[in-house]
């Protein structure tokens, strides 16, 4: 089972149906070129650097996704 939000950027970008459920939300996120520099960060903390785009209703419907696919 995964963790959501709570796991770590590189783990979501690393699985397809993960990195799918950001693009979902997030068309592009994943693609940021900062994205190599937040790997080792949980994924609900990089919320301040990417420009509002990733509101707490946006992370709530990221990680019920998330949760569902496992």
């Amino acid at each position: 089972m995964n963790n959501g939000i709570e796991m770590k950027v590189k783990e979501i970008v690393q699985n397809e149906a993960y990195k799918a459920v950001i693009e979902k939300h997030v068309p592009g996120l994943t693609k940021d070129p900062r994205a190599k520099m937040a790997m080792g960060m949980v994924f609900k903390s990089i919320a301040p650097y990417v420009g509002g785009k990733l509101t707490p209703e946006v992370l709530e419907a990221i990680d019920a996704d998330l949760k569902a696919i496992d």
